[in-house]
């Protein structure tokens, strides 16, 4: 007899950079979501699509849970908080490498507002660590709570990911294909996508003040099909003159280093040349400001 077809939604939750959007690309087989060593890069709820013999698994995304300090920052809890009430499974994930404190309690702790969802233990970047920390570390998990399942893995590995996936299909409710498309990864919408790789080449190798004030939004996307080639005009917003000083770089040189990051990037999933045109441009405290916040989508 054979078993059930099962498909759901799971979320995976912790504190930022704990390998939640890494271990999302890995299940996906598909990078739908940038990863960056800065904290709270994720900034909405990003869906990754993995389809399987058994079951589909919808892969939500979410912000890193922190004590916000701006609107922005209340804004992407709210995100987490309105997805996590949602879900079927909740992968509560805790890097092997560190030891848990109290962000992990604290956001433990929340877990119990969401009794709907089952609670899985992910203990991540076991690669990172010797074998005798990774025990010492899944005990520590165990006793934060009853979990349905407690799985160590490592993403860049590709260690146990298979036994993972296997755990989270089987808490699933029974039920067909919520996306019947095969093919279909993500449900983000393109220009959503280029956008945030755009991000994610700023992101890489700027001070630590810089990410939070960070936002990109795109004008427009040309397809030429005279030139085979993609012409995208994008604006990269800051909220200090200084820190636009800091993206453009001596004589544009950062700038000019960014887009080339950025297109490496964008022409695979385009799939044709692109032509990438950035502005930066400078909203003065948009994090806080509650109409500035809307116009750049949040």
């Amino acid at each position: 007899m054979t078993a059930p077809h099962r498909s759901g939604f799971v979320s995976f939750v912790g504190r930022p950079n704990v390998g939640k959007s890494t271990l999302t690309n890995a299940l996906v087989g598909e990078k739908v979501a940038i990863t960056s060593s800065k904290p709270q890069t994720t900034r909405r709820a990003i869906r990754g699509i993995v389809h399987g013999a058994d079951g589909q698994l919808i892969i939500v995304d979410t912000p890193g849970i922190h004590r916000p300090r701006t609107l922005l920052g209340q804004r992407l809890n709210d995100v987490v908080t309105a997805t996590l009430g949602d879900v079927d499974v909740i992968g509560m994930c805790i890097p092997a490498n560190e030891r848990i404190g109290p962000g992990d309690r604290f956001i433990n702790e929340s877990l119990d507002s969401f009794p709907r969802a089952k609670k899985v233990a992910i203990v991540t970047k076991i690669d990172a660590t010797s074998r005798p920390a990774v025990a010492q570390q899944l005990l520590a998990v165990s006793e934060l709570r009853d979990w349905e399942a407690i799985v160590p893995v490592s993403s860049t590995s590709r260690i146990q990911l298979d036994v993972l996936l296997t755990q989270l299909v089987a808490m699933l409710p029974v039920s067909p294909s919520l996306y019947p498309d095969l093919d279909q990864r993500t449900d983000e919408t393109l220009e959503a996508r280029v956008s945030e790789l755009i991000r994610e080449a700023v992101l890489e190798g700027v001070s630590d003040e810089l990410p939070h004030s960070l936002a990109v939004t795109i004008d427009d996307m040309v397809e030429r099909d005279d030139k085979d080639l993609v012409e995208i005009y994008a604006n990269l917003w800051v909220e200090r003159d200084s820190q636009k000083g800091i993206v453009i770089g001596h004589g544009g040189e950062r700038l000019q280093d960014v887009g080339a990051r950025a297109r490496a990037q964008i022409e695979p999933l385009v799939g044709k040349q692109v032509f990438l045109s950035l502005r930066v441009k400078v909203a003065k405290e948009w994090q806080r400001d509650p109409k500035q916040l809307g116009r750049l989508g949040f």
